[in-house]
């Protein structure tokens, strides 16, 4: 059966696995939502990345997790039986190195939020980290990422104290975000929030207190935002790919402003029967799975 969705006007088709290897030079993956889950690998996943490997094709994974490596990522993929070599995984904390190279920060001291994963990320972009003695914390740039083991609402309250004191100097404070996704799938019918929550949080909290101000945002690193699109160009070489992923505000939004294709599966956090509320940035075809 076709199933044909209209988005602002925009038919949108759908397409299949098998479809999409065929049609794609290089294919890039979402991995929460399209092929994973917090502990489990979703339907055809697993019979998917065996097609893609056994016929040596060109594919990436594009994940806003920053987390963790992407050789711990690897690891993981393989325990859930997913044989993708690390060098195929492009975490959105990666992305960390060419931003601070980009803006000289080099050396720069760093508050920073994450697990002992990501921390190691800021240490080879060649940040600082500093610890959190209290409000008047002295930092250059403040980094937040996936996980860590801290004590939720004690440590955003820390973080607003040191922002609020920092901005009340008179001095500033750059503020880095690699994961702006909000939500991500835990397991069928359960969701988890992401780093991109907590900057929600922090964004607004600025804004009260700071009103006259348009500066106190955060940079976001990964999907939507181009420079993980850049990388995945930089290692194929060709813009004959598509983007799976499974939301629209980020997999797909990203796809559409690097002017990619893509595909919005139905395993993840879209609900493919609500898009005639989504924005224009329709995706090229709708993937109802990977089977």
């Amino acid at each position: 059966m076709i199933l044909i969705l209209f988005i602002e006007s925009t038919t949108v088709n759908t397409i299949t696995a098998n479809e999409i290897i065929e049609k794609y030079s290089t294919i890039l993956l979402d991995a929460y939502g399209v092929l994973v889950d917090k502990n489990s690998a979703l339907p055809g996943a697993k019979q998917f990345i065996e097609r893609l490997n056994t016929e040596n094709k060109s594919y990436l994974i594009l994940t806003n997790d920053a987390s963790k490596q992407p050789g711990t990522l690897s690891r993981k993929y393989a325990r859930l039986g997913l044989e993708i070599s690390e060098d195929k995984v492009i975490p959105s904390g990666s992305l960390l190195s060419r931003y601070f190279a980009d803006n000289n920060l080099q050396g720069c001291k760093c508050l920073f939020l994450g697990s002992e994963d990501s921390r190691s990320y800021v240490g080879e972009a060649g940040g600082k980290i500093v610890p959190f003695v209290g409000k008047d914390t002295k930092a250059d740039v403040l980094v937040i990422c996936d996980g860590g083991d801290y004590p939720f609402i004690e440590t955003i309250d820390l973080v607003l104290s040191t922002l609020f004191a920092t901005f009340d100097r008179g001095e500033n404070i750059k503020l880095v975000l690699p994961n702006p996704d909000y939500i991500y799938p835990k397991a069928a019918g359960y969701f988890g929030m992401t780093s991109g929550s907590v900057a929600l949080i922090i964004e607004n909290a600025l804004r009260l207190r700071y009103p006259q101000r348009d500066n106190l945002s955060f940079v976001r690193l990964g999907k939507p935002n181009k420079f993980i699109y850049e990388e995945a160009f930089l290692r194929c070489g060709t813009k004959d790919m598509v983007m799976v992923g499974d939301q629209m505000l980020t997999d797909i939004k990203g796809a559409y402003d690097f002017g990619i294709d893509s595909a919005l599966i139905g395993t993840g956090v879209a609900n493919l029967d609500e898009l005639c509320q989504e924005a224009a940035y329709a995706p090229t075809y709708l993937l109802k799975d990977l089977l």
